[in-house]
Formats: C-alpha cells, sequence, structure tokens
C-alpha cells in the first residue's frame, strides 16, 4: 500500500478557536500546535503546511501551575551591549498575555520555515471577543 503524501494545493483549512479561560498555559499551547501543524489530520504530511488556523481567546486568564508565576522567567535579548531584559511569569500575564502564549506556542512549532508558515496561522486575543467570526471558526476543547 502506498503511503499518501498531500500537495499544498490540495490542502483544506479549517478554523478553530481554544478559549484558553482556566486551563493551563502548556495544555492550550500544545493543543494549539498540535492543530497548527496538521497533525489531527489523517492527510498529514511532515513537509507540507497542512494545518489549521487557531484563535485563542481569554489568553489573560489561562493558568499556570505552582510557583511559575515568580519563578519562570522571560528571557529577550535586543542584540546590543546591555540589551538583556528579563520578564516574570506574573508581569507577562498582567501586560503581556497574548505574546507570553505565542512564546509557548512557537516554541512547539518546528525551527524551520515551515513553522513559521505554521505560526502565521495562529491569532491570540486577550479578551474574549475577535474579529474573525466571518470565517464561522469551530470551538476546541483542551
Amino acid at each position: 500500500m502506498k503511503s499518501y503524501m498531500q500537495k499544498k494545493e490540495t490542502v483544506e483549512r479549517k478554523w478553530y478557536v481554544i478559549d484558553a479561560d482556566g486551563k493551563s498555559l502548556g495544555r492550550v499551547a500544545s493543543k494549539a500546535a498540535h492543530v497548527l501543524r496538521g497533525k489531527h489530520k489523517a492527510t498529514f504530511t511532515p513537509h507540507i503546511d497542512c494545518g489549521d488556523y487557531v484563535i485563542v481567546i481569554n489568553a489573560s486568564k489561562v493558568l499556570l501551575t505552582g510557583n511559575k508565576l515568580e519563578d519562570k522567567k522571560y528571557y529577550n535579548h535586543s542584540q546590543y551591549p546591555g540589551g538583556l531584559r528579563i520578564r516574570t511569569a506574573k508581569e507577562m500575564v498582567e501586560k503581556y498575555p497574548e505574546e507570553m502564549v505565542e512564546k509557548a506556542i512557537k516554541g512547539m512549532l518546528p525551527k524551520n520555515r515551515l513553522g513559521r508558515a505554521m505560526y502565521k496561522k495562529l491569532f491570540v486575543y486577550a479578551g474574549s471577543d475577535h474579529k474573525h467570526m466571518a470565517q464561522k471558526p469551530e470551538g476546541l476543547d483542551v
């Protein structure tokens, strides 16, 4: 029996909404990365971007277990001397919840041009409303 290899022209994409309210950050991120990659489809092909679009809402209400709010650090460097910026997870949840969820999901995608193409299909919102209602997204349980 031959393996099925999908072509990029024949990919059919759907839209999904993940509600992160009261859910663990890692579980939301792994589910979103799974759908962005396309591994939930029977037609999954590793070298083709066959994933679907993902909308994550209520990013500001995502949960971190244990002492991660105080202990977990997010590092960013501007590539200039002394340009290291360190933020705690608590600061990220309060001021930049979208960036925190995006970083978690991006870290679970491939580190190449295919992963960058998958990342462009991700939309994260801190609140419960989004601007993609015209695409009729389906709910996705985590």
